[in-house]
């Protein structure tokens, strides 16, 4: 099923949202890699405000080429999710919940996004270029001196993601093989094993 959803989302927005759904995504996205995570911590240890509104918020994990004459932003592909996974719970408490990147997420992070009733979702990688194209407006917002790892604030396009984790528990990761197996199987004329049901078992 293909859902657009538009920044920010609170939860209730996000509740109709299923692991292997896909998403055009459209509104204020926050550019943010694991350098400025760990300075959002710090800010937030320190007793100060985080540079930019958590709240309902959606944070892309991308460090942008420079852009070309003309255009907002450069080749905008997605970073490893995983290098996030120190801060992401703590953000996540705050309120933050659309997360955008690539690859699987630890447990602490599922949890905390079932918590937050927030989702994690897949770009395409090395779809740098195409993601790019639905990028509007590029802000800077702080941290200039990170380079491509700097905070920017993106108006986009109706952005083409995946649902990875629901905020049900679904993991896409998870049940996609699985489901792929289950087809193959009855394809085959097997019966497909118990554990490979996925997401319809979850749905009832």
């Amino acid at each position: 099923m293909q859902h657009r959803i538009t920044t920010p989302c609170p939860p209730e927005a996000l509740r109709g949202l299923r692991a292997g759904d896909s998403v055009l995504l459209s509104g204020v996205v926050y550019t943010a890699r694991d350098a400025a995570h760990k300075r959002m911590i710090e800010l937030l240890d320190a007793g100060k405000e985080l540079p930019y509104p958590i709240q309902n918020s959606a944070v892309y994990y991308v460090g942008p080429t420079p852009a070309r004459p003309g255009q907002p932003i450069g080749s905008a592909g997605p970073t490893t999710s995983g290098r996030m996974d120190p801060y992401t719970p703590r953000l996540a408490a705050l309120g933050q919940t659309v997360l955008i990147g690539k690859g699987p997420r630890g447990e602490a992070v599922q949890r905390a996004l079932r918590a937050a009733g927030g989702v994690y979702l897949a770009a395409a990688g090395g779809a740098g270029a195409l993601l790019a194209s639905c990028v509007q407006t590029a802000e800077l917002v702080c941290w200039e001196d990170l380079g491509c790892e700097a905070v920017r604030r993106l108006t986009v396009k109706d952005l083409p993601l995946t649902v990875v984790l629901d905020a049900h528990g679904g993991n896409w990761y998870a049940e996609g093989p699985a489901r792929w197996r289950a087809k193959q199987a009855e394809a085959d004329g097997e019966r497909p094993p118990e554990n490979s049901k996925g997401k319809e078992d979850r749905d009832g």
